[in-house]
């Protein structure tokens, strides 16, 4: 039988030395597992967004919803709704009643929803799903983050949370691919195949909620609760797991202990984050809103700059989406492990000022005509390839540098701010420069999302926090410390 090594102390409270115990585990097929269940919230993500636009011209059809495009734009912006509440909504309760029961929830509430779109007979019950579908995916973000953050060694959690947040982009492509076979004539068509579509992304949820239910809840979070029994429980069945792999285990370096908190107020969640962690609530909020006006600029009307100023065809711009899905897929893969060597701020700071120039030449070389639809595809694919591990080092931000008593409902209110503002200004301010029909106009917008994101990456420079390799609880210590200004 393999002996476990702990650190804790015969006086030391129940629990206390859980963070140190899951920080000193070797990477291991249970960790594999954990973040395979728990990151396929990213990829249900790309896949609605990229289906929904894939398939927005067939649901105008009069032999399916017959919707306007009005409707088709108001069903995205209840989608975008529903995420934005429902991360506020789950992210309170994901900090009152724990990660797991969340994060089965949320899945579940996006699977109900979106096999109830595919059924859908009238634009109002379609829109209604999109919003319920939207609700799901928000509170998957906070749940998720904060689950994986707790549940993953200190020293690789940078790359593991950019790879996962970067899977959105596997979506995307699955997505893509997805609405060019349904939608062939060959297959289902299109007056069924949108249909389809929506059940077989219902279909892979269920199979995750399958999967998830082997996923524990955070040991962490069930310490801070007042439930360490538990907490030990779970903690001595994964260390058991990972010693059968790796052999014996090593003894935990001395951390800063979890202990029993109640959670916190709405009223102390906002003291932390406008007074004690003033600085650190401004860099993220730069981060989120910047990133996210970037993204949906680019995103939202990807489409429309290939039809209209490139001459595509509305049938196969979801071709286009494979080398961008590409390029924002291999940039947290690639560029994530440097986060943890390198350090967040230096590398916040490259990513996000890299994708704000390339942003910016993009812009003037399509002022001057010097891109086609290929080399605007290209472009576009080497920026966001910077500017994907960029995004996503945003979430890892505010995932990392509160503490765990709000960890889940910091995530949410900065997601819902970020989101909330980004994906409403941006779509709407580039729909109205793309139909100006100047290309001097949208360049001018391609600047303004320039200038946004190199800003937030020096203030990142500036005033962030490094947080590579260090356990959570160093990096933002229990609330009873921050309410005593410790």
């Amino acid at each position: 039988m393999t002996t476990l090594a702990t650190s804790a102390s015969p006086s030391a409270p129940a629990g206390a030395d859980i963070p140190a115990r899951l920080d000193r585990l070797p990477w291991s097929r249970w960790h594999w597992r954990v973040v395979i269940a728990l990151g396929i919230a990213w990829v249900l993500d790309g896949l609605e967004v990229t289906m929904v636009g894939s398939i927005g011209g067939v649901l105008e059809r009069s032999d399916t919803l017959g919707l306007t495009a009005a409707q088709v734009g108001l069903a995205g912006s209840l989608y975008v709704a529903g995420a934005v509440t429902g991360a506020l909504v789950f992210g309170r309760m994901t900090d009152r009643l724990g990660r797991k029961k969340l994060f089965m929830l949320t899945l579940a509430v996006y699977a109900a929803a979106t096999f109830a779109t595919a059924f859908s007979p009238t634009f109002a019950i379609f829109a209604v799903c999109r919003f319920f579908t939207g609700l799901g995916i928000g509170g998957e973000y906070a749940a998720i983050n904060s689950a994986i953050d707790e549940l993953v060694p200190a020293r690789v959690r940078g790359r593991v949370n950019l790879a996962i947040n970067g899977s959105f982009w596997l979506g995307a492509a699955l997505g893509a691919g997805l609405a060019l076979v349904v939608l062939d004539p060959r297959v289902f068509g299109p007056v069924w195949g949108w249909r389809v579509g929506f059940g077989l992304g219902a279909l892979l949820a269920l199979a995750i909620v399958l999967i998830r239910r082997h996923v524990p809840e955070s040991p962490r979070w069930l310490a801070a609760h007042g439930q360490a029994a538990e907490a030990e429980r779970i903690l001595a069945d994964i260390e058991a797991q990972v010693a059968r792999e790796h052999g014996p285990l090593p003894p935990p370096t001395a951390h800063p202990s979890v202990g029993h908190r109640p959670s916190p107020s709405l009223r102390e969640v906002a003291r932390v984050l406008l007074v004690h962690y003033r600085q650190r609530s401004a860099v993220a909020l730069g981060l989120m809103l910047s990133q996210a006006f970037f993204y949906n600029a680019i995103f939202f009307t990807y489409a429309l700059v290939l039809t209209r100023f490139h001459g595509v065809d509305a049938s196969r711009v979801a071709l286009y989406i494979f080398p961008f899905a590409l390029g924002n897929v291999l940039g947290p893969l690639l560029l994530g492990p440097l986060f943890d060597s390198v350090g967040r701020r230096r590398m916040i700071a490259l990513t996000y000022a890299g994708a704000g120039v390339g942003l910016a030449l993009t812009g003037l070389a399509f002022m001057a005509g010097w891109l086609d639809a290929p080399t605007q595809a290209l472009a576009w694919s080497a920026v966001f390839f910077l500017a994907s591990a960029a995004a996503s080092s945003a979430y890892l931000t505010v995932s990392e540098v509160f503490p765990l008593e709000m960890r889940a409902i910091a995530i949410a209110l900065f997601y819902a701010v970020g989101t909330g503002a980004g994906g409403f200004v941006a779509p709407w301010l580039f729909g109205a420069l793309i139909e100006t029909g100047s290309r001097g106009a949208v360049a001018i917008g391609y600047g303004i999302g320039a200038a946004l994101v190199i800003a937030a990456g020096l203030a990142a420079l500036r005033w962030g926090v490094d947080a590579e390799r260090r356990t959570l609880e160093e990096i933002a210590p229990p609330m009873e410390g921050a309410r005593r200004g410790a």
